[in-house]
């Protein structure tokens, strides 16, 4: 059964760089679509962005274009989120998630495996 961690999140100053991690175990990462969500505190969780099973299909929500890339490297069971210019409106708690059922990838919660989190703070 597919296990994922989350890992890299911390306290940073706006205007500064975080990478994320999320790392599978108990079964090949190469069929899974895996997403990144984030919920901040008294807010519902969204989509972050999302990359399909062969890398080649991405996704980033609104907020976060041109400031977060996702990447993946199956034979390390990682996909990993490098933020870049992160705000205080970035700070929460970041989940990754897998699913079998895309050969692309979606930003909404139609994912089967979660993460436990990672917490990421931006002061303001």
């Amino acid at each position: 059964q597919l296990q994922l961690v989350e890992s890299g999140g911390g306290l940073v100053q706006p205007g500064g760089s975080l990478t994320l991690s999320c790392t599978a175990s108990g079964i090949s990462l190469n069929y899974y679509a895996i997403g990144w969500f984030r919920q901040a505190p008294g807010k519902e969780r969204e989509g972050v962005s999302c990359i399909s099973p062969t890398g080649t299909t991405t996704q980033y929500a609104e907020p976060v274009k041109g400031r977060f890339t996702i990447f993946r490297d199956n034979a390390k069971m990682t996909v990993w989120l490098q933020m870049n210019s992160l705000k205080p409106e970035d700070t929460a708690v970041y989940y990754c998630a897998a699913s079998l059922l895309f050969s692309h990838c979606v930003l909404s919660e139609e994912y089967d495996r979660w993460g436990q989190g990672t917490q990421v703070n931006v002061p303001s």
